[in-house]
């Protein structure tokens, strides 16, 4: 063979392996398909999916990408099942959209727990691993992690609330799961109806006012309506929310990505996500105040007719426990001494 043939042997070889290294690489790039049903700019999307996104490339070297679908593929309160079915690979959603699910979350949307989304993400994710985990309520799929939004508040569209006594027989808009309860504990009339429409039903006076936290007054436009807020010491409620991947696309990861992609989730993740709804809720009483919405804080005597109004609330969470074979008081118990050392 001539030396010119031999050199196109061997480049032609060299081509091949290259061509084969290069599909190879390929074939090993797996892209997580995240559902998204919220707008773009929303914190969650801006502050807590997309920072988790690069992180994953980052530490798995690129082999595995994050990328946020362009239309959703289904409404909030099926974003479970779509996952766990396969329908995409990774979803955020609401515990409380899919009522008599998932019992323990309850643990973290009771009242007077924390006044940082921070403090009380971190602790839910510690009490998660340590006694929850074990209740297998989210069979079917990864838990990425598990997170609160910030404090839930009072906001009126007319007088400000100083009492507990102007609650009663008050119609407010409530988000639904147990923030509903904590509603009819202290006689205000529930209004349902999803967040797009808030602004309608307070314009309208379909509701005097709203239990929310700050971060979503600006972020719905109703600071254009709310004249007042309230605020309580530790939340009168939280919300438990989830990201969640589905279960055969996890198992399809090698075990070198999943321990990478274990380190930037879990608690990691839970800190960044309720950084970043205490950074939402602080730039969300700011736009309000300086629209002139005055917001005061519940004084002792508030305080201690709505802990008195409701007392025993806690047994929800205490009682879908029992039923589980968890120790709810242990718990529950777990859940405050963290909060207390994630407030310091």
């Amino acid at each position: 063979m001539s030396v010119l043939g031999k050199t196109l042997r061997t480049g032609a070889l060299a081509l091949a392996v290259c061509t084969a290294a290069a599909v190879g690489q390929a074939d090993a790039q797996t892209t997580l398909r995240v559902s998204n049903w919220l707008p773009p700019g929303h914190p969650l999307m801006t502050d807590i999916i997309g920072p988790w996104g690069e992180k994953v490339e980052e530490v798995t070297d690129g082999r595995v990408k994050v990328e946020v679908m362009q239309a959703p593929i289904g409404k909030p309160p099926a974003q479970y099942d779509l996952i766990r079915n396969g329908a995409a690979d990774v979803a955020y959603g609401v515990h409380g959209y899919t009522p008599n699910r998932f019992g323990l979350t309850s643990l973290v949307e009771l009242p007077f727990l924390s006044n940082t989304s921070e403090a009380l993400s971190v602790a839910y994710w510690r009490v998660f691993e340590e006694y929850l985990k074990e209740a297998n309520e989210h069979e079917g799929v990864k838990v990425v992690t598990l997170f609160t939004h910030g404090p839930g508040e009072i906001y009126t569209t007319q007088d400000a609330v100083t009492s507990a006594d102007q609650l009663n027989g008050a119609k407010y808009r409530v988000g639904g799961g147990l923030a509903n309860m904590v509603a009819q504990k202290l006689g205000i009339v529930p209004v349902s109806a999803p967040s797009p429409q808030v602004y309608e039903i307070l314009s309208n006076g379909v509701a005097d006012g709203i239990l929310f936290p700050a971060e979503s007054v600006p972020f719905f436009k109703i600071d254009t309506v709310i004249k007042n807020g309230t605020s309580v010491d530790g939340g009168l409620y939280n919300t438990s929310f989830f990201i969640i991947m589905n279960q055969r696309t996890w198992d399809g990861l090698s075990e070198e990505d999943q321990k990478a992609i274990d380190e930037v989730s879990g608690e990691t993740l839970a800190r960044i996500a309720g950084q970043a709804w205490d950074n939402a809720d602080t730039a969300g009483v700011e736009k309000m105040k300086s629209e002139g919405i005055e917001i005061i804080e519940a004084d002792d005597a508030f305080m201690s007719a709505l802990q008195e109004k409701l007392a025993g609330i806690d047994s929800v969470f205490l009682d879908a426990a029992k039923e589980k074979g968890i120790d709810g008081e242990a718990a529950l118990k777990m859940l405050k001494e963290e909060v207390a050392k994630e407030s310091k």
